[in-house]
């Protein structure tokens, strides 16, 4: 049974590299998949500025009735009657100039599309920096645990034999006491290096999107591999890397580019516009069902009066028209009409809309401009700083691993002249927390190295690994 729960815990287990850390966050990443989605409707955007230069076609069919008087078909009269109308008409336009503007915003959707594009790939970057530094704390806090743990053994081993050489009478309750307080000590930073280890796992969890109980073993990478690190660079060199490849300055200058084409797109409301159009149209009408000429009577004389008591008779034969019902399907093809031609808008006044709209457009065209100049400049200032960083790491670690030699040969000294009662607890226990802390510091400042170098990669556009 229990050889069972041990299989089990190792398979729920998941072993977590660098490498499967980044391509879980790449692949699961809410604030990802949140730039993704915006990308996406920039393509819509830019596929629908694309079809704004096909023709546009509608259809426009009412039905309804009407009441009250009106006039009656084929009669000099006004009734009050209920007349149902059907009107139906079908238009087409297509724009043929209008400033440039169509192809003009075609243009700039296009450009807010690679901007977002570029906006995606900063989200990217990003994430892999913030995973790949908080990999590399995981590591430290590993390291840390370990170191602590290594105390503690160190302190049970003092407090034991301080125990003994007190119950012999051959040492005080005080030496007893800094035991005590140096174990106290050691388990102290266990606990907080725990604390600190958990904190970076939760937060690489999140990265991931990973249930925050999911169980993961961080892998350690090869530690020759990461003592192998590059700390010097070329200023120079990086920034004019950097401003080719950073997304920053990229997303900078593609929203200036944006902007200018914003410009375009307002001065084209100066413009006349100019559309071709054609339409065709009919309706019916139930005031005309019973009014529709089908033929004539045959001609014959008619009475047209009397004069002296006689009747008097036309002088030619007369016809009389006969009405027939008019159907719908007769009136809506006797009412059937066409148009087409060629519509001119004309701009006169329209209270500055379209002056103040090219200002704005100018201002923020400016505006983009100086934030372009202002990625550059923070981006070269970034670069600077983060050169100067990593060559202080480098000095502090060289400075770290010879404090902890120094306090580690000093140490064993000590602990040799502790054993045989030539120091006392004191002295000991102060040897003890140097040569802890030596550790501890060179630990931190190994990675923190590591780190340093890792940021100018990602300047660099280097794919980050360890």
């Amino acid at each position: 049974m229990v050889l069972l729960v041990m299989a089990f815990t190792a398979n729920a287990q998941q072993v977590i590299t660098l490498q499967r850390a980044v391509e879980l966050t790449l692949e699961r990443n809410l604030t990802i998949k949140q730039s993704q989605l915006t990308e996406s409707l920039a393509a819509e955007d830019v596929t629908q500025s694309r079809f704004n230069l096909l023709p546009s076609a509608s259809a426009n069919p009412t039905a309804g009735y009407g009441f009250g008087r009106s006039p009656v078909s084929g009669a000099y009269a006004y009734s009050n009657q209920t007349i149902f109308n059907i009107n139906g008409t079908a238009s087409v336009q297509v724009t043929l100039f209008q400033g440039g503007q169509l192809r003009n915003q075609i243009i700039e959707n296009k450009l807010i599309l690679d901007a977002d594009k570029t906006g995606t790939a900063k989200v990217k970057n990003d994430l892999v920096l913030n995973v790949v530094v908080d990999y590399l704390q995981i590591l430290t806090n590993q390291d840390l645990i370990t170191a602590a743990k290594q105390q503690i053994d160190i302190s049970n081993l003092t407090l034991d034999k301080t125990q003994k050489s007190f119950n012999a009478g051959n040492q005080t309750l005080a030496d007893l006491s800094q035991a005590k307080a140096g174990l106290s000590t050691a388990e102290l930073n266990l606990t907080t290096a725990q604390n600190q280890y958990a904190s970076s796992i939760l937060t690489l969890k999140q990265y991931m999107e990973m249930d925050p109980d999911s169980d993961i073993v961080i892998q350690k990478p090869d530690i020759s591999k990461l003592n192998d690190v590059k700390t010097l660079f070329d200023a120079n060199e990086v920034i004019k890397t950097a401003l080719n490849v950073n997304p920053d300055v990229h997303l900078a200058e593609l929203q200036q580019q944006s902007y200018q084409q914003e410009i375009k797109i307002a001065k084209g409301n100066y413009y006349p516009s100019l559309a071709l159009y054609g339409s065709v149209a009919s309706y019916y009408s139930s005031a005309q069902e019973a009014y529709r000429l089908i033929g004539a009577t045959t001609p014959a004389y008619e009475p047209i009066g009397t004069v002296n008591g006689q009747t008097v008779q036309s002088l030619e034969p007369v016809s009389n028209p006969i009405y027939g019902p008019y159907s719908f399907g007769h009136q809506f093809a006797d009412n059937f009409n066409q148009s087409v031609g060629i519509s001119l808008q004309i701009p006169i006044f329209n209270h500055f809309t379209a002056r103040t709209s090219v200002r704005k457009a100018k201002l923020n065209y400016e505006y983009a401009q100086l934030s372009t100049e202002l990625a550059r400049n923070t981006l070269s200032k970034t670069i600077i700083q983060a050169i100067l960083d990593v060559q202080s790491a480098d000095k502090s670690y060289q400075s770290a691993v010879q404090t902890y030699e120094a306090n580690k040969e000093a140490f064993n000294v000590i602990q040799q002249r502790y054993n045989v009662g030539l120091v006392n607890s004191l002295d000991y226990n102060t040897s003890l927390t140097n040569y802890n802390k030596a550790e501890t510091d060179m630990i931190e400042a190994k990675y923190t190295v590591i780190f340093r170098s890792k940021v100018i990669d990602y300047y660099l556009g280097n794919p980050i690994t360890l």
